[in-house]
């Protein structure tokens, strides 16, 4: 079965932006699918990889950081390809 989830990961401190780089960077070396914007990343494929990737890089990213919060919508399917039609 394959996921789309977005992510905004969102630490609380002064050097937010650090954290945020070295979370997205790892999400990259996984070989998932990765497309990011300025407010969110999105992570697409097969749900138990994209689960065992973020369990991982989210309790990583979260024992750096003193305080810190992450959003996160996953959807029922590969939404990687979608184009608006409007």
């Amino acid at each position: 079965m394959n996921i789309s989830v977005e992510l905004t990961f969102s630490p609380l401190q002064d050097d937010y932006e650090q954290h945020i780089i070295n979370f997205i960077k790892k999400l990259r070396e996984s070989g998932l699918t990765i497309l990011e914007n300025p407010l969110s990343t999105q992570v697409y494929g097969n749900y138990d990889t994209v689960m065992a990737v973020l369990n991982s890089e989210i309790k990583t990213a979260f024992e750096l950081m003193d305080k810190g919060l992450l959003y996160m919508k996953i959807v029922k399917s590969d939404r990687s390809d979608y184009e608006p039609h409007f």
